[in-house]
């Protein structure tokens, strides 16, 4: 990993409804990466939760971006939804990662839990488990649910080398606030948008259909600065992905950050 400030990104890159509001129109799905990675130097890669990759995969998304650019590898959903403790699993994902490592673009892996994993002694032992299965890799966990929220996270997640990943999120009951802290070398936001009425699925919408505004991105540059100082790399995310949200976000959190003379 590298000492690279702020990095700014998104949750996934390749999206077809991102040609026009940030891709060049015409622009090939192959061609989506190389096009990112001229306006980002980090991603985050979310395509691993849903399916096992071939290695050629990351080795071809290495090779479409510079040397100086950085990936963060989510897990796949078996590993944080389904609670599976299957060696072999685990075994295969790691030897998926081989590429991004050889070139040195590899900065973690995100586990983003659902909100249905809550604060129980089981799913505690399986965040033991996850790191004593994954015992050399940067690890940074994502909770949804707020009864995670307790006195003794932040040092429990620093007694076993778990980063804690900051959510922004809708004020909702159960849901985990804007709580910002550093439990490993290195600091980790996400941005989900404040979409509360299809959050649940319940207005028939893409939760993650949201567009931040400048005055709401602007509460995040204080917390940001924070992390930063106290951080070796600090990496902000956006997920709000729906019709390239996500994008022109990041976009303009690179701006805002310039503005307050931030390395972003």
């Amino acid at each position: 990993m590298s000492d690279a400030g702020i990095r700014i990104g998104t949750s996934g890159y390749s999206f077809a409804d991102w040609v026009g509001p940030f891709y060049p129109p015409g622009t090939s799905r192959s061609d989506f990466l190389g096009y990112y990675a001229t306006q980002f130097d980090t991603v985050e890669v979310n395509s691993t939760y849903y399916r096992m990759p071939h290695p050629r995969v990351l080795e071809q998304m290495q090779r479409r971006t510079p040397p100086t650019f950085h990936f963060i590898v989510k897990l796949h959903r078996t590993m944080t939804h389904e609670i599976s403790r299957d060696p072999a699993l685990y075994r295969d994902f790691l030897s998926l990662l081989d590429p991004l490592k050889a070139a040195d673009k590899y900065d973690g892996l995100l586990a983003q839990f659902p909100w249905g994993f809550k604060r129980t002694p089981e799913n505690r032992r399986h965040l033991l488990f996850l790191r004593e299965r994954l015992p050399e890799e940067p690890l940074f966990v994502e909770f949804r649910h707020d009864s995670w929220l307790t006195p003794e996270l932040e040092p429990g997640l620093r007694a076993h080398r778990l980063g804690y990943c900051a959510v922004d999120e809708p004020r909702l009951p159960g849901l985990m606030p804007p709580v910002t802290m550093l439990t490993a070398e290195d600091a980790y936001v996400r941005l989900h948008g404040r979409n509360a009425d299809n959050w649940w699925g319940r207005g028939g919408g893409d939760r993650y259909d949201y567009d931040y505004s400048k005055a709401e991105l602007e509460e995040w540059v204080r917390k940001i600065a924070d992390l930063a100082q106290r951080a070796r790399s600090t990496y902000v995310f956006f997920n709000n992905c729906h019709a390239g949200h996500a994008a022109r976000n990041a976009k303009l959190m690179q701006e805002l950050l310039r503005q307050q003379q931030l390395p972003a």
